[in-house]
């Protein structure tokens, strides 16, 4: 060993023979896992819910680059500063206002959002969602495998009254006999 470390000698193996711990390696943990395991659970698919002020906050951000944007163009056209304040006040006010109260022929929901969007993505996924249930008149408790189950209901009913039929015909045989 050269030196007491790593390899019997360094020649040949295009190192200069030190050893270290691979710190990247991931080692198992102990802990179970940290998710439960009921199928049940696993099974169901649950839809995740965009944070609402995250949300408002976007909106109201959008709001404020518009306004920045007039203010920034009256201030190249020379216009007073009285002015422009008065005016990035009227438009604030009125996108703040259609923000409140979104009016007949909106533009349809947005289909470009950036990745880091994620609270956005899920409100128009949730808002899509609602529009293919109502498209196809599914109801709002509706089970998924439910019409399986019903199925499975109505076919042990009418095993029971099948069976119970049979009996009540070997109890007529038995008081004729």
């Amino acid at each position: 060993m050269s030196d007491n470390v790593g390899l019997s000698t360094p020649r040949g193996s295009g190192t200069s023979g030190y050893v270290q711990k691979n710190l990247a390696a991931m080692r198992p943990r102990d802990r179970g896992a940290p998710y439960s395991t009921e199928l049940d659970n696993l099974r169901e698919y649950k839809q995740r819910q965009p944070d609402k002020g995250i949300l408002e906050h976007d909106r109201k951000r959008e709001v404020e680059v518009k306004v920045f944007e007039l203010r920034d163009k009256l201030e190249e056209e020379g216009v007073d500063e009285e002015e422009i304040d008065d005016r990035c006040d009227e438009l604030r006010k009125k996108l703040l206002a259609d923000m409140e109260n979104p009016g007949i022929g909106k533009a349809a929901p947005r289909k470009g959002f950036k990745m880091h969007q994620v609270h956005e993505l899920a409100d128009q996924k949730i808002k899509e969602s609602e529009r293919l249930r109502q498209a196809l008149k599914i109801g709002k408790n509706y089970e998924e495998g439910g019409h399986w189950k019903r199925k499975e209901e109505r076919l042990k009913k009418a095993q029971e009254a099948e069976a119970k039929a049979e009996k009540e015909r070997e109890a007529d045989r038995d008081a004729r006999d």
